[in-house]
């Protein structure tokens, strides 16, 4: 097996690097405090050309980047970018609102948004979740009923990243609630339609410099053009773009691992304690070694999810065991370098602790951890 990459794509993780060393390591320690969102940081992601890595260039700007390049470079940024919730973002509407739209929708609305949403002018939100349907995803009640206009909706969603900033909603609910599962349709909603409501913005752990509200939609009239896919097509949606998430969001955390680790083992080779760098107590060296072996095996699942996705293959089940690896070793690797760093690593100043509480969200988002343990125990035939 070759794991190597060729020099266009190192170049190109170098170049993404470079971008967000310069322009996007600055306050983030004040904006995670007020929970503030950048619409002057996305828009530089978006001038760049982050936003189009996964939209054929004919939507963008032209340029067609492969996946497993795309991967790479949401790494790199995970490494140079300190500012998880805004990684975090950019991969959601990439991966779960344009891709989608790439998969299955009609060229009139690839024309109409994804231009939009990769030039930065347009924001997207993948809605899905319910107060009643967190992982049971498929029991969510939110009704599409068909009317002379096109389609009625009515229903709450919950806990929605970038809701609050958003201009387009990728919405999922269902034509009837008898069919289950068969019953989902997605829908593209302009967020700005007569009976769209959004709640405040929620305070939560981690991840605050992106934001999060609810939505209600309350008769709000949705025209057939914009349904995304046939009738009952979004289960098969969503499963789709899950997995392409999982590789892209989850990438970007091997990237902060990355970063995690040289700053614990630089601080370890220089801090001094009982006249010998803390480095070389066994308790500490051992840390870095865990850090650095979930670093590395954790690495290599991603890329073979990614380059399953890159060949045409299924990856349901190592879609899976990514998320749940990857997701506990960030949370895991995040207690290792507190640990290491002591009470520097406890303030807020050092940055350190932030990368905990961001962290515990990829054991939640895009199905919990439980949730993955029960699909690959599922798809072992348990």
């Amino acid at each position: 097996m070759d794991f190597s990459w060729t020099d266009e794509q190192l170049a190109f993780k170098s170049r993404v690097m470079k971008f967000a060393r310069e322009s996007l390591d600055h306050d983030v320690e004040a904006r995670d405090h007020a929970s503030q969102f950048s619409r002057e940081n996305w828009q530089k992601c978006a001038d760049f050309g982050l936003l189009g890595l996964s939209v054929p260039g004919t939507y963008s700007d032209g340029r067609d980047i492969e996946f497993l390049t795309a991967m790479l470079a949401m790494e790199g940024m995970g490494y140079a970018c300190p500012d998880n919730g805004l990684t975090f973002a950019l991969n959601a509407q990439m991966w779960t609102v344009q891709l989608p739209i790439v998969h299955f929708g009609s060229e009139q609305q690839k024309k109409t948004y994804l231009p939009a949403m990769c030039r930065g002018d347009q924001i997207g939100a993948h809605v899905i979740t319910e107060p009643h349907s967190g992982s049971d995803v498929y029991s969510l009640k939110t009704h599409a009923q068909k009317c002379e206009e096109g389609y009625r909706l009515n229903g709450s969603k919950r806990f929605i990243s970038l809701a609050p900033v958003a201009d387009i909603a990728l919405v999922f609910a269902t034509i009837d609630p008898q069919l289950g599962k068969w019953g989902i349709t997605a829908f593209l909603v302009d967020c700005a339609s007569k009976g769209v409501h959004r709640g405040p913005v929620k305070e939560k752990m981690g991840l605050r410099t992106v934001p999060m509200s609810d939505i209600t939609f309350k008769d709000c009239i949705v025209p057939e053009a914009n349904r995304l896919g046939p009738e009952g097509s979004g289960m098969s949606l969503s499963t789709s773009s899950l997995e392409w998430e999982r590789c892209c969001i989850l990438a970007s955390q091997i990237g902060a691992m990355e970063r995690q680790l040289e700053i614990a083992t630089d601080y370890a080779k220089n801090r001094q304690q009982f006249g010998q760098t803390i480095g070389k107590f066994q308790s500490v060296s051992g840390r870095i070694v865990d850090m650095k072996l979930r670093l590395e095996t954790a690495r290599l699942l991603l890329y073979k999810v990614a380059w399953l996705k890159s060949t045409g293959q299924p990856a349901m089940t190592e879609a899976a065991l990514l998320k749940l690896y990857l997701g506990e070793c960030f949370v895991q690797s995040s207690l290792d370098a507190i640990q290491v760093h002591g009470g520097l690593g406890y303030m807020t100043e050092s940055g350190i602790e932030r990368d905990l509480r961001d962290a515990i969200g990829g054991t939640i988002y895009a199905g919990t951890s439980d949730i993955q343990r029960n699909i690959v125990a599922t798809l072992l035939g348990l």
